[in-house]
């Protein structure tokens, strides 16, 4: 079993992440700016107050961890998602013992079609644009960084909470969609991927994208 550390595990998918692995037997610390937001309680579960941009707070977090997912910056987040990738791999790098890390990512890099990515896409808002981009160039800085262990994983092009059927299907650069076209994943399958994951390591520094 391993010790996880997530980041942003107030939000829809940190959330879902902290319930996956709690289910199945890891031990998990929940980790958030406001601690009032982190209902969850349980067996083999420690809660925290951190600052996902404070490297003191995410050297302290990653301490005696074996993986830190950071489970950060969705719509709104936009000026968190680059600096959070940063922060933590410059926190990591403090630690002689270092947990691998897990983010997630965006959908805005994938290729929806050749030659076409996802937020090529014409119509988008400018801040869907935006946070897609902040996403795109948190993996461009990940790509760079060869002395922590990462991995990038990407929704498709809607996660959203609903049923955990236990199955996806994976791809490394291309939109994940079914045969009408349609692009989505449960929140509640996306934890289950990724915390597959963490048990049997397949993507080990690069981005792999994940849809039902």
């Amino acid at each position: 079993m391993a010790n996880i550390a997530v980041f942003g595990a107030s939000g829809m998918i940190g959330s879902r992440v902290v319930d996956e692995a709690l289910a199945r037997g890891h031990g998990v610390t929940a980790l958030a700016r406001d601690r009032t937001r982190l209902p969850h309680k349980g067996e083999r579960l420690a809660v925290a107050t951190a600052d996902v941009l404070d490297p003191g707070d995410v050297t302290a977090a990653a301490r005696g961890q074996d993986v830190l997912v950071s489970a950060v910056g969705g719509d709104g987040h936009r000026s968190v998602v680059e600096p959070a990738a940063r922060t933590i791999v410059e926190a990591l790098r403090n630690l002689e013992d270092r947990p691998r890390f897990i983010m997630v990512g965006g959908a805005g890099s994938l290729e929806a079609a050749p030659g076409k990515r996802v937020w090529d896409t014409p119509g988008l808002p400018e801040d869907v644009l935006a946070t897609m981009h902040a996403h795109g160039e948190a993996l461009e800085f990940l790509r760079g960084v060869t002395d922590v262990g990462w991995t990038n994983i990407s929704p498709p092009a809607v996660v959203e909470p609903g049923e955990r059927t236990g199955g996806y299907r994976t791809d490394t650069h291309r939109l994940v969609a079914d045969a009408q076209g349609t692009s989505r994943i449960s929140a509640e399958d996306y934890a289950v991927a990724l915390v597959d994951e963490i048990e049997s390591p397949r993507h080990p520094d690069e981005r792999f994208t994940v849809g039902n």
